[in-house]
């Protein structure tokens, strides 16, 4: 159990997990988070990386430091992705263990687990069976952070606890059309639809494929209850245990702010990804979590996000 005056480092505080993480930690008291821009600290570099963290001497690190995209970004810069996940989650886990940090959260993806995976998705299926091509390099690099964790856990008796949410979206989310998740980048596709005064809009794939989607300050509020509590598993799944298929979560923005644009999918099968994704988090469930923040109120948060930083303010009622 930590208190309010005890020294966390956060590594990406600037992306959309880890910018929800700070947000609850300083709204519930924390008083002593350690947090550094990718500018002033190469989290690649493992000797600076060590420095740092024998310099700031936190008792507690989470990992929500990370290459991430959407499936495009994922099956075009495999190199990246894998180079780029495994050196940071490796620097920081290492540099934890060298200076004597017990306690980490290390935050990694619903996509690690196989493509043809049995549903809903448990921990234990880890593993199984061959991962989803387009994104098997991001999901190896987060299998190896997962398996770093156990294997320091079992051979040192330290505690770091891997975190595995499925799909986020909320407020800071990226919608680059090129680099984003489907769901941030389908806000904006609807978005500039409407500004362009289009009749329609074409996307990838079939928009038959299932996805389980979770506001992230659920993600960041699982974060924090677990960072508190002891526990015996070190892989736990976080989600909503709600799905919906592409097309039924298009439907879910375009009522919002894109009424009367036709909706066109290319029918490429590639682009669909892995056909059904939802987690069981009955392990979650049986520690006492369980998510705060429903599907239409985190929508109504990130519209109004979305449009307050585009400078095209629109308040969404539901």
């Amino acid at each position: 159990m930590l208190n309010k005056n005890t020294k966390i480092f956060l590594a990406g505080h600037n992306g959309l997990v880890g910018g929800a993480i700070l947000k609850q930690l300083i709204n519930r008291g924390y008083k002593n988070i350690i947090t550094i821009s990718k500018k002033k600290l190469d989290l690649r570099d493992q000797k600076k990386v060590f420095n740092f963290i024998k310099a700031k001497k936190p008792k507690f690190i989470i990992i929500a430091a990370a290459s991430v995209g959407g499936i495009a970004a994922n099956n075009t810069f495999k190199a990246d992705f894998i180079y780029n996940n495994t050196a940071i989650q490796n620097n920081l886990i290492h540099s934890a263990f060298l200076n004597g940090i017990k306690n980490l959260i290390f935050l990694g993806s619903s996509c690690v687990y196989p493509r043809q995976c049995k549903q809903p998705i448990k921990e234990e299926y880890l593993l199984t069976g061959p991962l989803e091509k387009t994104n098997e390099p991001y999901a190896i690099a987060k299998i190896a952070g997962i398996k770093m964790c156990e294997s320091y856990n079992y051979q040192h008796n330290t505690n770091y606890l891997c975190i595995m949410p499925c799909n986020a979206f909320g407020p800071n989310d990226n919608y680059d059309l090129l680099t984003s998740h489907f769901f941030p980048a389908l806000i904006r596709r609807l978005s500039d639809a409407v500004n362009n005064k289009k009749k329609s809009i074409k996307l990838w794939g079939t928009g038959k494929a299932k996805r389980e989607l979770i506001y992230v300050d659920n993600i960041a509020d699982a974060c924090i209850f677990f960072m508190n509590k002891k526990v015996k598993h070190s892989l736990i799944n976080i989600g909503s245990e709600e799905e919906s298929s592409i097309k039924q979560f298009v439907e879910k923005v375009r009522n919002k702010i894109g009424k009367g644009i036709q909706i066109e999918f290319d029918n490429n099968k590639e682009m669909d990804g892995t056909p059904r994704k939802i987690l069981d988090c009955s392990i979650a469930r049986s520690y006492g979590w369980k998510k705060k923040i429903s599907f239409n109120i985190g929508l109504e948060l990130t519209l109004n996000d979305f449009f307050k930083r585009k400078g095209n303010f629109r308040k969404i009622k539901f």
